[in-house]
């Protein structure tokens, strides 16, 4: 049984014929192959390798596999180790009985949604009040957007949150039964190749494989593959590989121990090798034993990532000091927030009132620029319906995404409405934005994302710092007079 799963995964994961070339060179007489990709000679700045030096390599990664006997010994050290060794967290502790299913195959599609891109330990407490405010999918599925990306404010990478809530949406229209395979969790909206086998694996025990950073970690290390493990073709291998590892019964576990092991012992830069229950089947173990040249943490390659682009934006913190619509004695001012496009970075979120700049720009050119968004955006004339109690400079922010590195230049804007006016907004056009007034009581317990955050804890410690110069301010004038 065990060796017809394994050639299933191998038909269903590997599917056609990977080519490779090769390069040869000669060493000290001793000749050296390369493997490169067909792509290679195309792939983007994404995916081109670190220059290096050169470290034994295995043959072609199609002909690579797990014997019976490896595959055999890595379960068994694996699981045993898994048992003694795993982490006590939240999702874990889930019943999996069959009355249980449902909320386990939600719980795991929770925690492995958080999960990605972001640490165990901060993920923890996400998940505790996120399954305490939606305990089941049939929760979520009735939960608005704008709920839903409150509850997951710092924790980045807001689209990931956008697709559970659609995905719980779709579930339940079409009759709230959990998918329990790969190709029918596939379906769902925001499940990749990863998550369908993680949660099929864990929740509902099918023996299928799932490969993330830290099992490409893994498994390069096991057999010493030094191909570019972003290239298509590689990562095709990786699936391959460890579907030849999964245990077919304990799938879930398995693929848990074999995620644990490269996330904690089998670190990226400083593996516990001594410590690793797996060692004695690890190929680049065994080379850096043979040659004090090549380390273990020389696999997987390592591949230069991305460029971040710099972009630049002037950030004011609009506060309305005895606005109209304000009552009660914590109602003396206001703030302005700006509802972000339901589309592309951030979608759907709120911020201060904000505007991208061209380029790196001086405080009177970032003023016109923020003047000109307040006029067109809330019909906002400084000049004619406002007052300008106070406009100050705060200062400069960076707030760093995957792919963007920004630099916000932060003011804080006091007005006052002139007369009985009210700072109000005209529905123009199909772009109008949408905005709100929030008091500060309630902007410092909102759910903010990081970068308005890091604004709005700008603003603050401003605030006070100019509250604690006021008392000397009076004193020295006291003492003049």
């Amino acid at each position: 049984m065990p060796l017809t799963i394994c050639l299933h995964f191998e038909t269903h994961c590997l599917a056609g014929n990977l080519n490779r070339q090769y390069s040869v060179s000669m060493e000290a007489g001793v000749e050296k192959k390369r493997v490169i990709s067909p792509k290679s000679k195309k792939r983007g700045r994404r995916n081109r390798e670190i220059p290096r030096k050169e470290v034994p390599l295995s043959d072609d990664i199609e002909d690579i596999s797990f014997s019976k006997d490896e595959t055999l010994q890595i379960r068994a050290s694996l699981l045993e180790w898994y048992d003694e060794n795993q982490r006590d967290l939240p999702w874990r502790r889930i019943s999996s009985g069959f009355d249980e299913r449902d909320k386990r195959g939600y719980a795991v599609w929770v925690s492995e949604v958080m999960l990605q891109q972001t640490r165990v330990s901060t993920v923890i407490d996400y998940f505790k009040r996120w399954m305490n405010k939606w305990p089941t999918l049939h929760h979520l599925a009735q939960a608005s957007l704008e709920e839903v990306n409150e509850m997951w404010a710092g924790l980045g990478y807001y689209r990931r949150v956008r697709f559970l809530l659609q995905g719980a949406k779709e579930v339940v229209e079409e009759g709230g039964s959990f998918p329990e395979t790969v190709s029918e969790l596939r379906k769902i909206k925001g499940i990749g190749e990863y998550t369908a086998g993680a949660i099929a694996s864990i929740a509902f025990n099918k023996a299928v494989p799932v490969v993330d950073g830290n099992v490409v970690r893994v498994i390069s290390r096991l057999k010493a593959i030094s191909a570019n493990p972003k290239d298509a073709a590689t990562v095709k291998s990786f699936w391959k590989l460890a579907g030849q590892l999964v245990d077919p019964c304990r799938p879930g576990d398995f693929n848990q121990a074999l995620m644990e092991l490269g996330a904690t012992l089998c670190s990226l830069s400083n593996p516990g090798c001594a410590a690793c229950p797996i060692s004695a089947q690890c190929h680049a173990l065994s080379l850096s034993r043979q040659n004090e040249s090549v380390h273990v943490s020389d696999y997987p390659t390592k591949v230069v990532k991305a460029k971040q682009r710099h972009e630049f934006s002037a950030v004011s913190v609009v506060e309305i000091l005895d606005c109209q619509e304000m009552t009660g004695p914590q109602s003396s001012s206001k703030y302005i927030l700006v509802k972000r496009p339901d589309e592309g970075l951030l979608a759907g979120l709120w911020e201060f009132p904000s505007i991208l700049l061209e380029k790196e720009a001086d405080l009177a050119s970032r003023r016109k620029a923020i003047d000109n968004f307040l006029q067109s955006s809330f019909n906002l004339d400084l000049k004619e319906s406002t007052r300008i109690v106070s406009r100050e400079d705060i200062g400069e922010c960076v707030h760093v995404f995957s792919h963007i590195y920004l630099k916000m230049y932060v003011e804080l804007l006091v007005l006052h409405p002139k007369g009985n006016r009210s700072i109000d907004y005209k529905k123009l056009d199909k772009e109008s934005i949408t905005w709100k007034y929030v008091d500060g009581k309630n902007l410092g317990s909102m759910g903010l994302t990081s970068g308005v955050r890091k604004v709005y804890t700008m603003v603050q410690k401003h605030k006070q710092t100019e509250q604690a110069t006021i008392p000397e301010r009076r004193r020295k004038t006291a003492v003049r007079r």
